[in-house]
Parts: structure tokens; sequence; C-alpha cells
């Protein structure tokens, strides 16, 4: 099970630099069901008061989503392997995979952990259980492209 709260101590290597939110368009999910994606609105809100806006897609590269969400908004924590992320550089930019799982009725949470980025190596950890809006189940290798 993955944690519900992360901090700078449990990233294990690496240094909290700040704070990736992430919302669902609306009207973009395409779901094949053993195949899904979304386009997302990133923002990006670093420890040192940098803001990037970030636009991407994020879905089931490979496994099972029998969900329809109305709504969906996730906030990473971002790690790396230095705290050197010059601010509007866009240095998020690139490909995140991982673990994905979720649950919904109502109101349901969801879970991921992606590992890669662009020329820098980040982790986007879980800052808390995703929130969204609708019913049924995912899971399956999951990714993020910003």
């Amino acid at each position: 099970m993955l944690p519900a709260h992360v901090s700078a101590a449990d990233g294990g290597s690496g240094a909290k630099v700040g704070v990736l939110t992430c919302s669902q368009v609306a009207g973009t999910k395409r779901n094949l069901l053993i195949t899904s994606s979304v386009d997302v609105t990133c923002t990006y809100d670093g420890d040192d008061g940098s803001s990037e806006k970030y636009q991407g897609e994020t879905g089931i590269g490979l496994g099972i989503d029998l969900s329809w969400k109305s709504e969906e908004i996730v906030k990473w924590v971002v790690i790396a392997a230095s705290n050197d992320i010059s601010p509007n550089n866009h240095a998020l930019a690139g490909k995140y995979y991982g673990a994905k799982a979720e649950a919904t009725v109502g109101v349901g949470a969801q879970a991921n952990v992606l590992v890669g980025g662009g020329d820098k190596s980040f982790t986007l950890q879980p800052l808390s259980l995703g929130g969204q809006t609708g019913f049924g189940a995912a899971g399956g290798l999951g990714y993020l492209y910003l």
C-alpha cells in the first residue's frame, strides 16, 4: 500500500523540490479497457516559490480500466536527485512510468508512484491519495507525459 502522505525524509535519496498538481481536461478520456488516457493540465509549485504550467496526458498503458470519472485531481511530491532545478525551464517535461491503482463509487481514490522525466531524473510520489468522482476500478502500468 502506498503512503497517504510523503515527506522529504520518506523520499530516500533525493530532495523534495515542490508539488505537481494535475487535473483532467473534460471530454478527453479515451478508454479501450486494457489501455486508457486523458489529457491533463498541471501546475508545478516549487519550494523556492517558482510556478510552471504543463499540459500532458496520463493513463494506463497496459492493465485494465473499467472506470468512468467526471473529475480527477492528483497531487505529487516532486523528488529530485539534486536541488538544481532552474525555475521556468520546464525541467519536469518528459515521460514518467509506474504503478497505478484506483477505485471509485461516487467519490473515490487512486494511488500512483511515477519515475522518469527529461534531462534530469525525478520521482513523483503521491502527496495524498488522488481525489476523483465517478465509478469503476482500474489498475496497471501508469504513465504521465508532460
